[in-house]
């Protein structure tokens, strides 16, 4: 199981060496690697020293200045096709990385719109099957996906309304193994160390928790968590890990 992949086709392409299925859970795409600023999207189209840039004053939470640099930079290109092929070339390499059977869900910084082209028969990546407020039985257990995140100032492509997530996570109904991208709304699990902040987490998430117990709620999105594993009630709470960094899956036997 991966998580915040963010361009490393390299290490997906091993990640599912030996296991049943891979399990993807989101965030395909590197518009921007806040560890190394010359590598994503925003650094090739705009170089290091913008990328620098937008990132400390991210971090510094001056987000009205960040969007003012990037409507800036993005004056005078078509900022839609631009993306678009960039996005492509990414996806064409991450997608002609998974093993068959995939299982996949978007994350925040995904673009759902595009996958259908690259996941499915006829694509590059014919044993993906992606899933978002569905079930799926694997090896005799009840997978449940929730794909994207929840609205932040960041404004990144995948952020919906906590009503249009709540409703995914109630369609799923009672699961073995509740799979996310982002976490359920609980502090130990939404505090990145390293951002010093705290990300957006689901409260229908927390309460699906309590309300159905499923064996495993299993989820990415904070790259550096205070907490990658406890339990809430009878559920066993994991962060899979940042794959981008890390390049290694996360396994979940029973």
């Amino acid at each position: 199981m991966v998580s915040d992949v963010h361009g490393n086709a390299a290490d997906l392409a091993r990640a599912g060496d030996g296991a049943d299925a891979l399990i993807c859970l989101g965030d395909l795409v590197l518009f921007l690697d806040y560890a190394d600023h010359s590598r994503g999207i925003f650094p090739d189209l705009f170089g290091t020293e913008n990328a620098d840039l937008i990132v400390e004053l991210r971090t510094q939470r001056r987000f009205e200045e960040a969007r003012d640099l990037s409507r800036s930079l993005w004056a005078g290109l078509d900022r839609r096709a631009a993306t678009d092929a960039a996005v492509r070339k990414q996806y064409g390499e991450m997608f002609a990385a998974f093993p068959t059977p995939t299982y996949a869900t978007y994350g925040n910084v995904d673009m759902p719109t595009l996958w259908p082209d690259f996941a499915g028969p006829g694509t590059v990546s014919p044993g993906t099957q992606v899933l978002d407020g569905e079930r799926v039985e694997i090896g005799g257990l009840v997978f449940g996906f929730v794909g994207g995140g929840l609205r932040t100032p960041m404004n990144t492509p995948f952020e919906i309304s906590d009503e249009e997530y709540a409703a995914k996570v109630e369609a799923l109904g009672e699961v073995d193994v509740l799979c996310t991208h982002i976490p359920p709304e609980v502090p130990e699990l939404v505090y990145d160390t390293v951002a010093r902040r705290f990300e957006r987490g689901s409260r229908a998430l927390l309460d699906a928790i309590h309300r159905t117990r499923p064996r495993y709620s299993l989820f990415g999105h904070v790259h550096q968590p205070l907490a990658r594993r406890m339990r809430v009630g009878a559920t066993e709470c994991v962060n899979v890990g940042h794959f981008a960094s890390t390049g290694r899956p996360w396994a979940l036997e029973w």
